[in-house]
C-alpha cells in the first residue's frame, strides 16, 4: 500500500525538528531562547485562527479574547485555589472554549463582516470586565501577578533557565499544531472547506452548517486558551494589553506572510514577524510604519503569502520539467 506524505507535514514536522535542536547551540543565549518560546506562543495562537479563517471561512476577531480569558482563568485557580498549573492551563482551555460556544451561537446564521462585529465586540469587552472585576482578583488594570510557575515534581521551573520552558513551549505548540492539521485533512476539515467554497452545494451534501460552525469556534477557542493558559505561567503577569492593538497587529501579520489558508504558514510567520519586531525595536513607533509597508510589498509580490509562493513556484518548476520530460520523448520518438 502507497503511503502518502503530505508537503504540510514534511514542513511542520522539518520546522518542529530544528527547533528541537536549537537549544544545543543557544542553551546560554537567554534572549534568544526567551524570543523562541514567543515566537512559539503567538505562532501556535496564528495557526488556530488561520485554521479559522483561511480553512473554515469564518471571519472572527475573538482569539486574542479567548486567549486572555484562558490566561486568567488558569492563572486565577491556580494562584487563589491551589490547583496545580497543568490543570489550571486545561481548564483555562475549557472555559475559553465555553466562550467560544456562547459567542458562536448567536453567529450561526450570520456571515462575514456580521461575524467579525460579534467577535471583535468581545475583543472590546473582555478588558473592561477584567478590570470591573478587580474585587474578585483579577488585578484591574495593573493585572494578575505572581501567577505560579509550572513544576515538575520537586523541580519548579524559572526565570533563570529557560531550557524547560523552551521544550514545554515546544511540546505544547507541537500538539496544538497537530491538532490543527489532523482537523484539516479529515472529513471535518473537508465540511469546513466545503462550506467556505461551495456553501450551497456543501449543504446538499448533508453537511450541517451550524454544527460546523459551533464546532470551529469550540476547537478553535480550546486550542488558543491552551496556548493562553501556559503563557500565563511563563510570563508570570497579565494584563489587558495583551488586548492592545499591537500585539493584535502582529499576529495578522504572520497569517499574512505566512500564508492564510496554508498550514503551517502562520507559525512560519510568527518567527519572521518576531525576530523582525524585535531587530526593529529600536525604531520604536516606526516598527509599524516599516510592516505595513512590508505588508503592502508582500501582498503585491507573494498575495498568497511564504508558502503559498512556494506552492506556486514548486507548481511551475513541476509544469516546466514535465514540459521538458514530453520535448526528450517526442525528439526520441522523432528519432526512431
Amino acid at each position: 500500500m502507497k503511503i502518502e506524505i503530505r508537503q504540510e507535514l514534511i514542513i511542520f514536522l522539518a520546522m518542529y525538528l530544528v527547533l528541537l535542536i536549537l537549544p544545543l547551540f543557544l542553551y546560554k543565549d537567554a534572549y534568544v531562547i526567551g524570543i523562541l518560546i514567543t515566537c512559539m506562543v503567538w505562532g501556535a495562537m496564528a495557526s488556530v485562527w488561520n485554521f479559522t479563517m483561511g480553512y473554515a471561512g469564518i471571519f472572527t476577531f475573538g482569539q486574542f479574547g479567548f486567549f486572555v480569558v484562558a490566561a486568567y482563568t488558569s492563572g486565577m485557580v491556580t494562584k487563589y485555589l491551589g490547583i496545580s498549573p497543568w490543570l489550571g492551563i486545561l481548564i483555562g482551555g475549557l472555559m475559553a472554549a465555553v466562550v467560544g460556544v456562547l459567542i458562536g451561537l448567536p453567529c450561526m446564521k450570520l456571515k462575514g463582516a456580521y461575524i467579525a462585529l460579534i467577535t471583535f465586540a468581545l475583543h472590546l469587552v473582555v478588558a473592561p470586565m477584567i478590570k470591573v472585576a478587580d474585587p474578585l482578583g483579577t488585578g484591574g488594570s495593573t493585572g494578575l501577578m505572581s501567577i505560579p510557575k509550572l513544576s515538575l515534581g520537586a523541580y519548579t521551573f524559572s526565570r533563570t533557565d529557560l531550557i524547560p520552558w523552551y521544550y514545554t513551549a515546544l511540546v505544547i505548540s507541537f500538539l496544538v499544531l497537530l491538532v490543527v492539521y489532523k482537523t484539516i485533512f479529515s472529513s471535518v476539515g473537508l465540511g469546513f472547506i466545503g462550506l467556505r467554497d461551495s456553501e450551497d452545494f456543501a449543504k446538499t451534501l448533508g453537511i450541517n452548517e451550524y454544527k460546523y460552525k459551533l464546532l470551529v469556534f469550540g476547537l478553535s477557542a480550546f486550542l488558543t486558551g491552551i496556548m493562553g493558559g501556559f503563557y500565563a505561567h511563563y510570563a508570570g503577569i497579565i494584563s489587558p494589553r495583551l488586548l492592545g492593538l499591537d500585539i493584535f497587529l502582529l499576529v495578522m501579520l504572520m497569517m499574512i506572510i505566512g500564508g492564510m489558508g496554508i498550514f503551517p504558514g502562520a507559525f512560519l510567520g510568527g518567527f519572521i514577524i518576531l525576530f523582525l519586531n524585535e531587530f526593529l525595536r529600536p525604531l520604536e513607533a516606526y516598527r509599524f510604519l516599516i510592516f505595513g509597508a512590508i505588508v503592502i510589498v508582500a501582498i503585491k509580490l507573494m498575495p498568497e503569502g511564504i508558502l503559498g509562493h512556494l506552492n506556486i513556484f514548486k507548481n511551475r518548476m513541476g509544469k516546466r520539467l514535465l514540459g521538458r520530460a514530453a520535448e526528450v520523448e517526442t525528439t526520441r520518438g522523432q528519432n526512431i
